[in-house]
């Protein structure tokens, strides 16, 4: 079966080997505020602002400018998310239709998940901690999908053991 959009098999063991060290930088950036000072002081921004301009009518914020900050929480991020996707959206090495519907299904019940778990966090968590919970939840389709995907996947194979 031809799917277009997959990613060729081996990416499944790259994004493996760079998810793990990325998800543990990542963890270690956003709770320990570790920052790379090679990795900025001054970078670019398409806007730079407070965000806060309700409370302060003086900032204007600007457009295409460099502000004062770092990389370290972007590449982080970056790293995650290319991963979970070479993981994610990497073919099996048997393409069928069964797999590209469980495919299709895991995605689909992995979204129902994780805004049926955003919509309990914007009723019950507030303040700067939903800020943590909305950088979770980058990460979250993805990981519920993958979890799903490849447990549906261990169940069948399982089964047809069982059967022979």
């Amino acid at each position: 079966m031809k799917t277009k959009f997959l990613l060729p098999h081996g990416f499944r063991k790259i994004g493996v080997f760079l998810f793990i060290p990325s998800c543990f930088f990542g963890l270690i950036v956003l709770f320990n505020n570790f920052e790379l000072e090679w990795l900025g002081d001054r970078v670019f921004a398409i806007y730079s602002g407070s965000g806060l301009k309700i409370l302060n009518e003086s900032d204007t914020g600007q457009f295409f400018t460099f502000t004062s900050g770092n990389y370290t929480q972007a590449i982080a991020g970056i790293l995650c998310l290319i991963s979970l996707i070479m993981i994610a959206f990497s073919k099996e090495q048997t393409e069928d239709e069964f797999i590209l519907r469980t495919r299709m299904d895991s995605l689909l019940w992995a979204t129902y998940i994780n805004y049926f778990i955003l919509i309990f966090c914007f009723i019950f968590i507030f303040g700067f901690e939903f800020l943590y919970i909305m950088i979770f939840n980058m990460f979250t389709t993805l990981i519920f999908f993958i979890i799903r995907f490849h447990y549906i996947l261990f169940k069948d194979v399982k089964k047809l053991m069982g059967e022979k």
